[in-house]
């Protein structure tokens, strides 16, 4: 799909330099720009490039004047980066617009979907799910039994999703991600043996939330384990049952977070992050990668290490750790004189 300057210009609100009716059908870097190319120019460092790309149409800020002659036709916005992200959005819905019911699918006749549906083929929906208007689901997906899928939601290829997950609108489930297999949960015997504990409950996944491949989201024990509106959640990562994330947290890659943790809102947690079970971290909360969290955290703190402290007094600690050797050296000169 092709589109001009003077389309992209209006949907971004900008104003274009240059000629309005050139075309462009792809995206790519400022410095590998090529004919038919839309780029963009937001950090001052990548300037040099904007003389020398063949990219058709660049995206700018309002404030950028030109030094030099440009073969590009520019779009000027108020935020480059911004922009870019809005076409970025606009250019992938385009591309993930498909509609229809491929076959081989299997949907019984006790669930229900609304209006531009996409189920991709080999896809399995159980008995009594409903699925909202615009729902994408792509090929080689299973949805279990009870389960909500609400508006304008994106489920790619290979997804597992068990009986009784409510989703709502707006999401975003990348590929391999499982999302309400059973918690840990097991009791041990007398004899050493564990018996398990049966999972009741379910998983709810608010409005605009990303999970990203291979993250896993246990079912609750009793009652539910609940991802909150907004929450961004990267690959590969580990949600235990019972765990409650609160609106708009992000999380990074490889974090594992034990049962019945509570995680407020707006917080920052970095990759390889391990929290441990039954722990309440406050709003605000900001913790560096590979980070052990074993208490609760007040809002607002800023945290890194294992077992995780206050990140300014790690950075102190941290000053006397690599110079540990030189300490201990110096300890035991003072040593041996002291006893010359």
């Amino acid at each position: 799909m092709k589109f001009t300057a003077q389309q992209i210009a209006g949907i971004l609100e900008g104003d274009v330099v240059g000629n309005p009716d050139v075309e462009v059908s792809k995206l790519a870097k400022i410095e590998e720009g090529f004919e038919g190319a839309l780029t963009f120019l937001a950090n001052p460092k990548y300037t040099p490039y904007i003389y020398k790309t063949r990219a058709s149409i660049t995206i700018v800020n309002r404030t950028f004047n030109p030094e030099n002659s440009l073969k590009t036709t520019l779009i000027k916005v108020d935020d480059a980066y911004l922009a870019f992200s809005k076409i970025l959005e606009y250019y992938n819905s385009v591309k993930l617009n498909k509609v229809g019911i491929e076959q081989p699918s299997f949907i019984p006749d006790s669930s229900k979907y609304g209006e531009n549906i996409y189920i991709g083929a080999f896809s399995y929906i159980g008995e009594n799910v409903i699925m909202g208007d615009n729902v994408k689901i792509f090929p080689n997906t299973f949805i279990g039994d009870n389960s909500v899928i609400d508006d304008n939601t994106i489920i790619f290829s290979g997804v597992k999703i068990y009986s009784e997950t409510i989703i709502g609108k707006n999401c975003v489930i990348n590929s391999g991600a499982i999302i309400g297999a059973d918690g840990f949960g097991f009791a041990p015997n007398e004899d050493g043996s564990y018996s398990k504990i049966p999972q009741t409950g379910n998983v709810i996944i608010e409005d605009f939330v990303d999970i990203g491949a291979t993250t896993t989201i246990d079912r609750a024990t009793l009652g539910s384990t609940i991802i909150r509106s907004g929450v961004k959640l990267d690959n590969q990562i580990q949600i235990a049952h019972n765990v409650e994330i609160g609106n708009n947290t992000v999380i990074a890659a490889q974090t594992g977070i034990a049962g019945s943790t509570k995680i407020g809102q707006n917080c920052q947690i970095g990759g390889q992050v391990g929290i441990a079970g039954h722990m309440t971290i406050g709003n605000n909360v900001r913790i560096q990668a590979q980070s052990g969290i074993t208490r609760n955290i007040k809002d607002n703190e800023v945290l890194q290490g294992s077992p995780a402290i206050k990140l300014s007094d790690y950075n102190k600690a941290y000053v006397h750790f690599k110079n540990l050797p030189t300490i201990v050296k110096n300890i035991n000169e003072l040593e041996k004189n002291k006893w010359e």
